[in-house]
């Protein structure tokens, strides 16, 4: 069988074939269309060769949805919403994102994902607990809906207030908003993510309603011109929360593809780390125009909590992996800002014009260009060959911005790295040591087109003691997207307290999603033996306001497993905080299942055959590095052809090792070996 893993990203679209059968292994990066993605994608299939388009899974990493919102560029929306609550998306929670300025952008109110005009305001409201307390005055949905049709609006969020409890009102009020207006997107708040705070609750389907047409256009494009290319793969997209889900699913609810290519990259580096032996890890993924960043314990993949989960300014109220994204990436431009400040990013040249060296008409200084000026990149080996770059266009415009700031191009091109390496070693520090992780512990992974340029620099910097660089680093997310299956996530809303749990609600609640979650796996046509169920409960002391998620078992909950369960969260909150309130009332918020259907998995493929260290030698040339002065010197550097390593061979820096999708970079002082995965190890 053929596996195919394609990752759109901001600057490349990465792809990798893999045949189950033979494990051979096919990979290729093109740049991305942002004018239609789906161009960029079926470009890559073909030049990973002919065959390939005859692939019969295909797992799909796309920032349509990311992009849309970053840019504010998605549909004209409207709401209808319970009277009285018209105004929750732009009251938010009163929290200021700059206490003291008077000038500062408040995305919510700024850009606003719904104007006030289209927000209409219906009759009706259900009880804390589900109960109707007045009923839904239909005619008034039916008014608001034909208003908005009206005025232009191609996309309805309906969100009333305690839906989360019982979604009748918003169930009926879809009825007739799609009766009243059959082309209009529609999305209700409670089938997105039935869970109380009504403003996140609120945002999250605004967001949905938002990027929901650009994402289903795509969607539908995408598999036309997979036909009429021959592709009869079947499709899957993956989401935020580390799994993947039907094109059907996934055009209805877009917000969760949010962090689609993100997501891939982290489930890669936990794979990757794993077979290594590494069960703490920090995945780094740097590409052309971001670097994500992502934990991995001996618990798993780190999850967003409610209280940190943004995109764009925007709280996001869905299962999400913890990824954190930074503007830095090798398109990421180099620049003076207003008060002559030297800045890199998040500004990125993208694909088109891109960094100054693409000769495509780019001017402004960015990290590849940095890097070529540096000799960390090779002019004559960018994509092992495939696409030409310029070291004298790099050179030039590394210049301009060195005279702008009083420094000669080697020092400017020094500074550029020196600045993106800063900003993204901040941001590991943000996942790391404020959540009380000691990334001394932790094993870097690094990956994406210009992660292995930047690795062993930035574990320097953060203690980190050894970098793990895959066999394919430039293509891992692609290769992530072929290691998770099929994922839903369902939530119950329970308050209930430790000392009066009701066994049998939450036993009859937990059975009803498990058959929630199995029929809609059966729907994407996954068999009872593939399909896994997990349990677990949001819980907090009483007072708290936010909750911690606590596995829970998936049989019948009895007395002593509801003790235990309270024991776990107890012990659960000292690992997390540092401290435990064992005779305090816990108050059980939410119940969720998550259910899994297996899917095709890249098989474990064989390292590179390799050859001999001599063979993998090609030359040396000068490669920059600073001094114990801070001075720019030249190292004599051996450049080695990665793919021709043989397993056990190990390289003193400094030494630039070259691969078609990707540089790793050595410095002075470090060492790596080939570990018998084929990966490398970097001990800096």
């Amino acid at each position: 069988m053929k596996l195919a893993g394609v990752d759109v990203g901001g600057t490349f679209t990465d792809v990798i074939v893999v045949d189950t059968d033979s494990k051979a292994v096919k990979i290729h990066k093109v740049p991305s269309t942002p004018d239609d993605a789906s161009e960029g994608l079926i470009d890559g299939l073909r030049s990973a060769g002919d065959d390939s388009m005859g692939v019969e899974f295909l797992a799909h990493g796309t920032t349509i949805a990311t992009n849309s919102l970053l840019q504010y560029d998605g549909a004209q929306v409207g709401m209808i919403t319970t009277r009285g609550y018209r105004d929750v998306l732009h009251i938010a929670r009163h929290q200021r994102p700059l206490h003291y300025s008077i000038q500062m952008e408040v995305p919510w109110q700024d850009r606003a994902l719904i104007k006030r005009r289209h927000r209409k305001v219906v009759t009706e409201r259900l009880g804390p607990k589900g109960e109707v307390v007045t009923p839904l005055e239909e005619e008034e949905v039916a008014t608001a809906a034909r208003e908005l049709k009206e005025a232009g609006v191609s996309s309805i969020v309906i969100g009333f207030l305690n839906s989360y409890r019982n979604p009748e009102h918003e169930e009926r009020a879809r009825s007739i908003v799609e009766e009243v207006y059959p082309g209009a997107f529609v999305t209700t708040s409670s089938s997105l993510f039935p869970q109380f705070r009504e403003y996140e609750r609120f945002t999250s389907a605004a967001i949905n309603g938002f990027v929901g047409l650009k994402v289903r256009n795509y969607l539908v494009h995408l598999r036309e011109r997979m036909q009429d290319q021959g592709v009869k793969a079947e499709l899957r997209l993956m989401r935020s929360n580390g799994g993947v889900a039907t094109e059907e699913f996934a055009a209805r609810y877009p917000a969760t593809l949010l962090l689609s290519g993100p997501a891939a990259g982290v489930l890669a580096g936990a794979h990757i780390g794993n077979a290594c032996g590494r069960d703490r890890l920090i995945t780094f993924d740097m590409g052309g125009t971001s670097a994500d960043i992502g934990i991995v314990t001996p618990r798993g993949i780190s999850e967003a909590t409610a209280r940190d989960t943004w995109i764009a300014g925007y709280p996001v109220l869905i299962p999400m992996i913890d990824v954190h994204t930074v503007g830095a990436g090798g398109g990421s431009v180099a620049y003076t800002d207003p008060g002559g400040a030297f800045r890199v990013g998040p500004r990125s040249a993208g694909a088109r014009p891109g960094p100054a060296s693409y000769g495509l008409g780019g001017t402004e200084p960015t990290v590849t260009d940095a890097n070529l000026v540096l000799g960390r990149l090779r002019a004559d080996h960018f994509l092992g060959g495939a696409m030409q770059v310029k070291r004298d266009l790099a050179e030039n415009a590394v210049a301009q911005l060195g005279s702008r700031l009083g420094l000669s191009t080697l020092d400017a091109a020094a500074g550029i790295i020196t600045l993106v390496n800063h900003n993204m070693a901040n941001a590991v520090r943000s996942r790391t040591i404020q959540k009380g992780h000691d990334p001394r512990q932790f094993t870097l992974v690094a990956f994406g087109g210009a992660g292995p340029l930047h690795a062993a620099d930035l574990a320097r910097s953060l203690g980190v003691p050894e970098v793990i660089v895959p066999n394919y680093p430039g293509i891992t997310s692609a290769m992530g997207l072929l290691t998770t299956d099929l994922k839903y996530d369902l939530i119950q809303n329970e308050f209930m307290l430790d000392g009066d749990a009701d066994l049998d609600r939450l036993n009859r609640d937990f059975k009803r999603l498990d058959a929630e979650a199995r029929a809609q796996l059966q729907r994407d046509g996954v068999p009872e033996t593939s399909v896994q169920i997990l349990h677990a409960a949001d819980c907090r002391y009483v007072g708290q306001g936010y909750e911690l998620r606590v596995p829970m078992p998936t049989t019948e909950l009895t007395a002593g497993g509801i003790k235990k369960f309270w024991d776990d969260f107890n012990r659960l909150h000292e690992d997390e905080y540092g401290h435990a309130f064992p005779g305090n009332p816990i108050e059980l918020v939410n119940i969720r299942v998550v259910a899994t259907g297996r899917l095709p998995k890249m098989p474990e493929v064989p390292p590179p055959s390799g050859g001999s260290l001599k063979d993998a030698q090609l030359d040396t040339a000068d490669v920059y590095f600073a001094g114990e002065d801070g001075k720019q010197k030249a190292h004599r550097s051996q450049f080695y052809e990665r793919t021709r390593l043989p397993v056990g061979a190990k390289i003193e820096g400094p030494a630039v090792l070259l691969q078609v999708d990707s540089t790793t970079l050595v410095p002075p002082g470090a060492t790596a070996e080939v570990l018998k995965t084929g990966d490398l190890l970097i001990k800096v």
